[in-house]
């Protein structure tokens, strides 16, 4: 589902599922997960070209910081700025590292059945938009615990994120967000995304 350019309100991102939301630039967008434990991977466009998008690495270099804070400017893969991060009600608890989810990243861990992904629904959702995309961007993974051990090496050991935790942007172009509630529901040792391997709901208001 997308909701036009401009709209204001509040919805429901279901289990595993996401959907797309058009900003004008200076609104903001808070994203919430009501149950706690729950990955948020966020996509963010130029809503004039879909072919310039949110990059976590190009933001690295002007933030110095590998999770976003207040006051941070996301820049796009062109280096321009395209959101601002206004409130962080989590803690600091965020991801920039880990792409998005895949068929092949579950059958990697040994599940060989088809599974929901991130990158699944961010290809169905720009599909209903009428795009056909053939990269999947690095995401923002909101509500995502993971840290790098002294020797550089990447864990992701449980998901923290208290209940109500949240996040608060301010679009600083047109910008077209996509968030997906992460399917992740295994478990493998160190990377137990979702808490207890349950997915579930997110919240989302634009105003």
């Amino acid at each position: 589902m997308n909701k036009q350019l401009g709209s204001e309100g509040k919805w429901t991102v279901r289990a595993k599922c996401a959907m797309s939301f058009d900003l004008i630039k200076g609104q903001k967008i808070r994203i919430i997960t009501p149950h706690g434990h729950q990955a948020a991977d966020f996509f963010a466009y130029n809503l004039d070209s879909y072919e310039e998008w949110l990059s976590p690495m190009h933001t690295w270099i002007i933030t110095k910081s590998l999770v976003p804070r207040p006051n941070d400017i996301f820049l796009t893969r062109f280096r321009n700025p395209i959101l601002k991060m206004i409130e962080d009600g989590a803690e600091g608890i965020h991801d920039m590292l880990l792409p998005a989810c895949d068929q092949f990243r579950y059958e990697g861990f040994g599940y060989k059945d088809p599974h929901g992904s991130c990158s699944e629904n961010l290809t169905n959702v720009m599909r209903r938009r009428g795009q056909e995309i053939t990269i999947i961007p690095q995401p923002v993974n909101f509500f995502t615990n993971t840290s790098i051990n002294p020797d550089g090496t990447l864990i992701a050991p449980g998901n923290i994120v208290k209940p109500g935790s949240y996040v608060v942007l301010e679009a600083l172009i047109n910008t077209l967000c996509v968030i997906s509630s992460c399917p992740f529901d295994i478990r493998p040792e160190g990377w137990e995304i979702n808490g207890s391997g349950k997915v579930t709901d997110l919240e989302v208001e634009v105003f």
